[in-house]
């Protein structure tokens, strides 16, 4: 059972998504890494660039096969040939609608065009899989008759693409089982009808051996079905293994990043909270049984669990919590910190560690020990690039470092980030920290307004929201990610010693 991705062709069609040729490298070598077989490096005739970007994914040297798209013509072929990918998928019309009304075809034209096709690919050496478009409101007589045509010709295998997202688990049943019976057969299909994942392991059912889909389910419309999904789903209930499972949380982060779609909290294996326990009676099970309330590790998908404060959180999941940091308190202490986390999500707020540990602290009436402390900040923006230079203390040890960007605050962050990272020591792993998000609201009004800036910074599957408030928005942003960076080493510290001892 094999998995082919077409993220960098498919997924790439979503409206609003385009990645670079550096952003598509990057994309390319998380699926080897994953194990993916099949990789749709993008279309060869879209153009110049889209080629180039081909031939740099061919160039990887990458374990998987490298393939592209091709509308059914020889030119399309040829073009792909040129970028020295390891095949085709050879996409002709299959629905009658198709046939018809998009191309002026006919059923016998197009058969004959596909076997002609096919032969011109397999000419060039070329791996060739056949896409009949739309297959899934396709006559069946006529998708079998396209599929033999495209077997007797030489094509590696055909393809049932459910191009809309129309058919419920049930079609996509038999219509594989024809096809399969036929040759080799793969199943394509789309989340219109939230049915993408339920219509994939149908096809996997009926005969198909190869699943096409996309990292986070991105693409058209409402996307293709989701790779990780797929995976996880045929390998925790069917017991059918695909990709390396640990490494499709990277994966979905790599390919979030890349295409600025972030990842919905409620995402299934990749999403914030796919393993996060908020309510007390949920936690307190996790506490006492790991598997109580999850169908499987989440080491199992390279992610963490996580206990997440809220209105629903109870005593064990506050102290738990606290555990976690090293900090202990007594049951008086404990019921205070349950109210005040309970107070703050009743505002509205999510409640992160960095607000545990502040609200832990001030209720104990003591001061934390800071790792990382923003000491001075020096930051102008009147020249033609903006530079500025801080000046830290990292466990004790005052650095200074300085950096540009596209604005004061841009470049302060490239600041802070240098000067950690230049510490070599354990602290300089915190500069690995990604800004997950920035947000800033005027608190006061007038010329002198003070500003709240907000950043929520995540190292793995770790994050610390930190809000400081200024009349300067470089300081409070500064001053901000500072803080969240500190706050990661101290959960770090807690959860991993060696990190404290490095």
């Amino acid at each position: 059972m094999r998995l082919l991705d077409t993220t960098l062709r498919d997924g790439e069609q979503a409206p609003g998504v385009s990645m670079s040729p550096d952003e598509k490298a990057d994309v390319a070598r998380a699926l080897d890494r994953a194990g993916v077989d099949v990789i749709e490096a993008g279309s060869a005739c879209t153009g110049a660039g889209e080629r180039e970007t081909i031939r740099r994914v061919v160039d990887l040297d990458l374990d998987a096969t490298v393939t592209s798209f091709a509308r059914g013509v020889t030119s399309d072929v040829d073009l792909a040939v040129d970028c020295g990918v390891d095949g085709v998928h050879v996409v002709v019309p299959a629905s009658d609608r198709h046939v018809e009304q998009k191309v002026g075809s006919t059923r016998e034209e197009v058969a004959e065009t596909t076997a002609d096709l096919v032969e011109h690919a397999r000419d060039h050496g070329l791996w060739v899989e056949v896409i009949g478009e739309d297959g899934s409101r396709a006559d069946l007589d006529f998708l079998e008759r396209l599929a033999e045509a495209a077997h007797e010709a030489g094509a590696d295998r055909f393809c049932f693409a459910d191009t809309v997202g129309h058919t419920g688990p049930e079609h996509a049943y038999e219509a594989v089982s024809r096809l399969a019976d036929l040759g080799p057969t793969s199943t394509h299909t789309h989340d219109d009808l939230g049915l993408a994942v339920t219509n994939a392991l149908a096809s996997v059912a009926a005969g198909a051996d190869l699943v096409h889909a996309t990292v986070n389910g991105v693409g058209e419309r409402a996307g293709n079905v989701a790779l990780e999904e797929v995976a996880i789903a045929l390998a925790h209930r069917y017991g059918v293994e695909t990709v390396e499972l640990t490494e499709l949380y990277d994966l979905a982060r790599t390919v979030a990043d890349a295409t600025d779609v972030p990842l919905a909290p409620n995402k299934a294996v990749v999403g914030e909270n796919a393993f996060a326990h908020e309510s007390g009676i949920h936690t307190d099970g996790t506490l006492k049984d790991e598997r109580m309330y999850e169908p499987y590790p989440p080491e199992t998908v390279g992610r963490e669990r996580r206990l997440v404060l809220g209105k629903h959180t109870g005593r064990a999941g506050a102290e738990a919590a606290l555990a976690e940091h090293g900090v202990e308190v007594d049951d008086d202490e404990l019921q205070e910190v349950v109210a005040r986390v309970q107070d703050l999500a009743e505002r509205n707020k999510r409640v992160t560690d960095a607000d545990l540990l502040a609200i832990a602290e001030d209720v104990q009436g003591r001061e934390r020990d800071r790792r990382i402390e923003l000491l001075e900040l020096a930051a102008t923006s009147g020249g033609r690039i903006p530079t500025a230079s801080v000046r830290l203390a990292v466990d004790g040890e005052e650095r200074v470092a300085s950096g540009t960007g596209d604005g004061p605050v841009d470049a302060a962050v490239t600041a802070v980030r240098e000067a950690v990272a230049g510490s070599g020591d354990s602290t300089a792993v915190a500069a690995d920290a990604n800004l997950e998000s920035y947000h800033v609201d005027a608190i006061t009004g007038g010329t002198d307004a003070v500003v709240t800036v907000e950043v929520e910074m995540r190292r793995g599957d770790r994050t610390v929201t930190v809000a400081s408030s200024d009349g300067d928005i470089t300081r409070a942003s500064v001053t901000a990610m500072v803080d969240a960076l500190d706050r990661l080493l101290v959960a770090d510290e807690a959860t991993d010693p060696a990190v404290a001892d490095d």
